[in-house]
């Protein structure tokens, strides 16, 4: 007898969209198929009449424990809500794979990343998880506003082993975002180097881009006019600076042969920039995120400004309009968050181009955001929804089709999300946080059960898994059609 039938939904496959039945025994889906084919009897039945069945959601960039960089926030030494407050505002959500980071540590062998950040995630997190190392980035003890930390020759060496290891994701900075934090970037000749080692061993450059010439100099003029607030953070980062840093990185991985993963693209000469290489047959992939994708950068302009922002910054509504179009036709592959969960005074805690804090706490918000305004709004297919909130996230970093995909032999972790929903957005719909830019924002569905590995983890609104379901997943490897790209 099966373990679990989940019956009469719309169940969106790779394949096409279907009034199918979906069989579970343990971990695993074992078919996908007309109700006639299937037993009639298994150890639960959950009635999906209604209801969109899709694969849990997998949030490519989190940052859980996160140690502020701001200065008066580094300081008072704030930190980001830790794995298990995150993963549960996941499961609420309807996201059952958590990708975050593993900052090297100065001293440390590369691999050591991952096991440290493993210990903070392990027994706390409700959802799996799993790690993009990264090479030198915020955190890194040794850092200053003054001195970066450099990186040594031997340690890109190990690239390629930790690739092999299962961990097929490497992050790199190509600016040091502002005048006043802790040096985080990696010169253009170490991003060389890295990507020769990921291009040999099948691994993906995952990178926040940006021009530092651009960004610096554009800071410190703002500095000079006394133009430092909020509101000034697109002019500190433009999209001049997104342009020349994306056909900058290209060009390094069109040398090298390696894969990138450019992290949210903020403004359209970044999707003109990922559509000119896609076109040429290479294997680039966008992330935007959906705050990016929405609003203007005249929010910023607003009281609660600072709410809105993530590094590099919003940008116009044309600029909205690009990332929209590229999700719904294929030049953007994913939808992110940059979770950071913390409070509302905290987030509200700057209020310049230095200190204005970055993330945003949107993780559960992302599914029905993205639904409303790609699907419901926008015409977005349900496979491409699934694509860009799942499947493409799990195929760019080596986890399908264990992830992102309902199909016989994947890992049973499944959605019914509710297309009935219709309402405006409270704060007591969410459960980790004390705001939200989404509060009073129509929505079209909502995620009502989220199942990881075949086991029910939120039901109705409740919470029924354990800190202890989530697992790390480390035996990732990325298809090679994947790293010869352009491939979803």
């Amino acid at each position: 007898m099966l373990d679990v039938i989940i019956r009469g939904g719309q169940v969106v496959t790779p394949s096409g969209v279907g009034q199918w039945d979906v069989a579970i025994q343990g971990e695993r889906i074992v078919a996908i198929g007309e109700p006639s084919g299937l037993p009639a009897e298994a150890g639960r039945g959950i009635d999906a009449t209604g209801k969109i069945v899709i694969p849990g959601g997998i949030e490519p960039h989190a940052h859980a424990a996160f140690r502020f960089v701001y200065p008066w926030a580094r300081e008072a030494g704030h930190t980001a809500a830790f794995p298990d407050v995150m993963s549960r505002a996941c499961a609420f959500g309807g996201t059952t794979t958590i990708v975050d980071f593993a900052n090297w540590r100065q001293g440390g062998e590369l691999a050591d990343a991952i096991v440290h950040r493993d210990a903070i995630f392990k027994g706390n997190s409700y959802t799996d998880y799993t790690f993009h190392a990264v090479l030198v980035g915020m955190g890194t003890e040794g850092a200053t506003p003054e001195r970066g930390v450099e990186i040594p020759l031997g340690l890109i060496g190990q690239v390629k082993d930790l690739v092999q290891s299962g961990f097929t994701t490497v992050k790199v900075w190509t600016t040091n975002t502002t005048l006043t934090r802790a040096r985080q970037m990696t010169d253009f000749g170490h991003v060389l180097g890295i990507m020769e080692q990921l291009a040999a061993a099948g691994g993906v450059l995952a990178v926040h881009a940006e021009d530092e010439d651009i960004v610096m100099f554009m800071s410190r003029r703002l500095h000079e006019q006394g133009r430092i607030g909020t509101e000034f953070l697109p002019d500190a980062h433009p999209n001049l600076s997104e342009d020349l840093s994306f056909r900058r990185v290209i060009r390094l991985a069109e040398w090298t042969g390696a894969a990138i993963y450019l992290m949210h693209t903020s403004a359209k000469e970044g999707v003109q920039a990922v559509a000119e290489a896609r076109g040429r047959g290479l294997p680039v992939y966008a992330e935007t995120l959906h705050h990016y994708a929405t609003f203007p950068r005249q929010v910023y302009q607003t009281p609660e400004g600072p709410l809105y922002h993530t590094y590099p910054s919003l940008k116009e509504q044309e600029d909205n309009e690009a990332l929209w179009r590229g999700l719904v036709e294929g030049r953007v592959s994913t939808v992110g968050t940059d979770a950071i969960l913390c409070s509302r005074e905290l987030k509200l805690g700057g209020h310049t181009i230095e200190d204005t804090v970055g993330g945003n706490p949107a993780v559960e918000e992302r599914l029905a955001i993205t639904y409303t305004e790609g699907v419901a709004k926008r015409g977005m297919s349900l496979q491409r929804f699934v694509d860009v909130t799942s499947t493409n996230a799990a195929k760019i970093l080596g986890m399908y089709p264990r992830k992102g995909v309902l199909a016989p032999g994947s890992d049973a972790d499944i959605v019914l999300l509710d297309p009935t929903v219709r309402k405006q957005l409270e704060l007591s719909d969410l459960h980790a946080v004390d705001h939200s830019v989404w509060e009073g924002w129509d929505i079209h569905a909502w995620p009502v059960l989220t199942m990881l590995r075949g086991k029910v983890i939120v039901e109705n609104g409740k919470l029924v898994g354990e800190p202890t379901d989530g697992r790390l997943i480390g035996n990732r490897k990325t298809m090679p059609e994947v790293l010869r790209g352009p491939a979803c």
